[in-house]
């Protein structure tokens, strides 16, 4: 490692190799060569005067790239993709007059993106997949532990801790549906020349329309497309890029929420993320339990949903069939999009795999405030008994006043339940017995049930291989 260069945080500290690698210049420049080797092979079946050898040679070096070699014909050539053909030719001589014949340099640099955009987004689906299944389980196992709920962050009718678990366990379910229909909906720029025209091509078949068409059909079989997008500039549309960054914003927007609601639930002492034995929480207070993971998480969360907007900022100053100001920007954008989200999904897994629930404490904070909640069911039981509606509602506003300046005013515990069993007027009322949290939490243990039954099952079922697949530790 060389200590006196920038070291990128999302190679060194975040993501995982497998996703390092995917992005890796060995990555790009390999499948630069693979789309060459089925450009010259389809061109070659088509007719052209290519010979089975040439092509034998192509593909006898895909993989062994002399990087020194061609940072040392850029820098005399000052063009990346001139580059590595000449240092594909040094060590394909045979070859090398047929390298890149017929096409512009978005041939190899717009469809590698396309594969590795692709590929990145399967990888991350796995993951997301992996992350669906623990959150599913963990509000299986707390489907029916009743904790305070909160609307505006101020307390409201309780909720189970199972019930919030599948409000986070749901946006991961949306964005896998967003993630899956970018997935199946990526084609290849193809072979589309210079400004999208396919007049070189054109050109080489001598006006044969038919083998153009077949040339682009053919390229995209061999790299594991089904069709290429109808019709392109020198690039494709940068919206792909935009829509793919899009969805990777969405996921991340998804567990940012989730980690903030951590963090709050965390500083409540109810729910805690993993600590490890010898973890440190802050150098200078011993005691401290950091929600560390969790806040990494929304930190990675904010950088990657801020890069949305420059992805719609490339798309929009695309001028007419392309301009270069996308390219500086793209070498960023898209690979430390998905870096991040990998990173992401990886501390969201682990997370949620070591989560440690506190029962005790959530009932204490809910027996806080359940007397003013169950004051409706409270009034409710006092009419039946025979009392009047308006003036039971009276005797519980007065009650309820007094209690909570009691709680406010002089950091007393909520006596209320004790005012109004010594009220006359609700002698004839269990009080105590409405204090049940249960008989507030309403059907949120089978909604429960039900999101998983309809939502999660299936998704097991179809990613089953997926679950099983080894878990990235973190790196710090």
């Amino acid at each position: 490692m060389n200590y006196d260069a920038y070291d990128n945080p999302l190679i060194g500290r975040y993501a995982s190799p497998e996703m390092s690698q995917l992005w890796s210049p060995q990555t790009k420049h390999s499948t630069w060569r693979r789309l060459w080797v089925a450009l010259a092979e389809s061109e070659r079946e088509l007719g052209l005067d290519i010979t089975q050898g040439q092509v034998d040679e192509l593909r006898a070096h895909i993989d062994d790239i002399d990087f020194v070699a061609a940072a040392d014909h850029e820098k005399r050539l000052r063009h990346d993709v001139m580059a590595h053909v000449h240092a594909y030719g040094d060590i394909c001589p045979s070859a090398k007059p047929i390298i890149h014949l017929g096409a512009t340099s978005c041939y190899v640099t717009d469809n590698t993106d396309l594969i590795l955009m692709r590929r990145g987004l399967e990888m991350l689906r796995a993951k997301l997949v992996a992350t669906i299944d623990r959150l599913a389980q963990f509000a299986a196992e707390y489907r029916d532990l009743p904790c305070l709920g909160f609307t505006h962050l101020q307390p409201a009718q309780p909720v189970t801790v199972g019930k919030r678990a599948t409000l986070w366990c749901y946006d991961l379910v949306l964005d896998l549906d967003e993630l899956e229909h970018r997935i199946s909906s990526i084609k290849l720029r193809g072979v589309k020349g210079t400004t999208g025209t396919q007049a070189t091509f054109l050109a080489l078949f001598d006006g044969n329309h038919e083998k153009v068409e077949e040339l682009d059909r053919i390229v995209c079989r061999k790299l594991g497309f089904d069709a290429a997008y109808a019709v392109t500039g020198q690039t494709y549309s940068r919206k792909i890029d935009s829509q793919v960054i899009d969805v990777l914003g969405g996921l991340s927007q998804s567990a940012h929420k989730a980690g903030s609601d951590l963090r709050l639930l965390q500083s409540r002492k109810e729910v805690e993320e993993p600590f490890e034995k010898q973890q440190i929480g802050s150098s200078a207070m011993a005691y401290k339990r950091n929600p560390m993971r969790s806040e990494r998480m929304c930190g990675l969360a904010r950088f990657a949903m801020s890069l949305s907007s420059s992805a719609a900022q490339t798309m929009a100053n695309q001028w007419m069939e392309r301009t270069l100001d996308d390219s500086a920007n793209r070498r960023l954008t898209i690979p430390q999009s998905f870096l991040a989200v990998d990173a992401i999904l990886i501390l969201y897994r682990n997370v949620v795999e070591g989560l440690v629930v506190y029962p005790k404490v959530i009932a204490k904070h809910l027996d806080e405030e359940l007397p003013f909640m169950a004051t409706e069911e409270i009034l409710m039981a006092g009419v039946r008994a025979g009392g009047d509606r308006q003036e039971l509602h009276e005797r519980i506003r007065v009650h309820s006043i007094e209690a909570g300046k009691q709680v406010k005013e002089h950091g007393r515990s909520n006596d209320l339940i004790e005012r109004l069993k010594s009220d006359s007027s609700f002698v004839n009322v269990d009080v105590t017995g409405a204090l049940d949290p249960r008989r507030f939490i309403g059907r949120a243990p089978e909604q429960v049930d039900r999101f998983i039954e309809d939502l999660v099952d299936p998704i097991r079922r179809k990613y089953a291989s997926e679950l099983n697949r080894k878990v990235e530790e973190l790196h710090v």
